[in-house]
């Protein structure tokens, strides 16, 4: 099921052992604004690759994720693109959240890769 141009909802789906889809009840609330978000750092970097989005309690606990996680809210993406690094992803979501174009939230910063959220306040973190 395509979310926007770029999304579809089996990105977003949990990577667990059943393969837990992603909420149905929750796309329209959270999935669409997430990826709306997402549309629009795409548009200064080229196409994205999710690694995780949402995770069930067990699946984010297996992974060691924080134990109150957007991941399992159905409102994160780790997200990573060719050519860039954490850091230069993180640049392009921060300017993006701070001109208001996507919505504020958390921006894990990580070698290859970032966490984005739609958790509605600004959070940032460096990980491994």
């Amino acid at each position: 099921m395509k979310i926007t141009e770029h999304f579809s909802r089996q990105e977003f789906d949990c990577k667990d052992l059943q393969k837990t889809p992603y909420p149905a009840e929750w796309i329209e609330t959270r999935l669409r604004p997430l990826c709306e978000a997402l549309e629009l750092i795409r548009a200064q970097t080229g196409p994205l690759i999710v690694n995780s989005g949402y995770r069930t309690p067990e699946h984010n606990k297996r992974v060691k994720g924080a134990k109150n996680s957007p991941h399992i809210q159905g409102r994160a993406a780790d997200i990573k693109c060719r050519g860039f690094t954490g850091q230069g992803l993180a640049d392009i979501a921060f300017a993006l959240m701070k001109s208001g174009k996507i919505p504020m939230g958390g921006l894990g910063v990580y070698p290859n890769r970032i966490h984005y959220d739609t958790r509605g306040t600004f959070a940032t973190w460096r990980g491994k």
